[in-house]
């Protein structure tokens, strides 16, 4: 094969999951500091995609699908600035199951990773709803970034607990995905074009992802102290019941745990048995 084709040609199955393995060790050695700081900015990029999904979801046309494709393809922004910029975020990291299945990391080191960076991500995300509110944001195009807002942050506390598990498992499912893909990819291009068709799938179709809802939540929450904001909405008050911490925590659980299902179990497990397990050179 030409230098040319090796370079075009993306990394095979079996490739990336011997690549995936040996990342997964490398994160899951990586220093206490800057893995928390690359968590804060995993949490911190997620944010910015979700506020230009904001943006989009404004006003938008009565093509709601393709509304909806729009708002995927903008909130992609997050998971790009993630994958080029750097950034360690939980639901990607659930992939290092693959090191641990194949007995190169311990549950320890597994379980470290994903806490600190889970810790990571929220204080990205939390401060940053802080300088979104400080920087004005909300009040834009008359107060309805903020009534967008508030319907996205309703829109995710308002659904049963079952439903917030099953699409936790299907978000991370497409995100780890998304990370397999650009793990086969060689350039910066190849690497875009592999996050955002399934990010943006996964956002179109209304899946849950919990780091982007540690966003999304608290910023509808804030938004909803801005009565000019609320009454954009056209909502009765009784329709706020679920817009508090305790809803946001309440729905944040199960979608994390059907984030790390999907993520762990029905991406990263499947493709360690079909790549990794039982090989020789593994």
């Amino acid at each position: 094969m030409s230098e040319l084709a090796k370079f075009a040609d993306a990394f095979t199955p079996s490739q990336v999951a011997k690549k995936v393995k040996t990342l997964g060790v490398s994160k899951a050695n990586m220093p206490f500091l800057p893995l928390l700081i690359l968590a804060m900015m995993a949490g911190a990029f997620i944010s910015f995609g979700a506020m230009y999904y904001t943006v989009v979801m404004t006003h938008p046309s009565e093509a709601y699908g393709a509304a909806k494709l729009l708002g995927g393809v903008a909130f992609s922004l997050g998971f790009i600035l993630v994958v080029i910029a750097g950034g360690e975020l939980f639901t990607g990291n659930n992939l290092i199951v693959l090191a641990w299945a194949n007995g190169k990391i311990s549950i320890r080191q597994l379980l470290r990773n994903w806490g600190l960076v889970y810790l990571g991500n929220a204080l990205g995300a939390f401060l940053t709803v802080y300088l979104v509110f400080a920087s004005g944001f909300l009040d834009g195009a008359h107060h309805a970034y903020g009534a967008t807002a508030i319907k996205l942050g309703l829109a995710k506390v308002d659904i049963t607990t079952t439903e917030a598990f099953v699409r936790g498992i299907f978000c991370n499912s497409l995100v780890c995905l998304a990370s397999w893909m650009v793990y086969a990819s060689r350039t910066v291009t190849d690497k875009v074009f592999a996050v955002v068709f399934p990010i943006s799938a996964f956002v179109a179709m209304g899946f849950e992802h919990c780091i982007a809802n540690m966003f999304m939540i608290p910023l509808g929450i804030v938004a909803s102290l801005d009565p000019e904001a609320v009454a954009l909405t056209g909502l009765a008050p009784e329709a706020f019941a679920n817009l508090t911490m305790s809803g946001f925590i309440e729905k944040l659980i199960p979608v994390t745990l059907g984030n790390i299902f999907g993520g762990s179990v029905m991406v990263g497990m499947s493709l360690y048995i079909v790549y990794l397990y039982g090989r020789d050179d593994a």
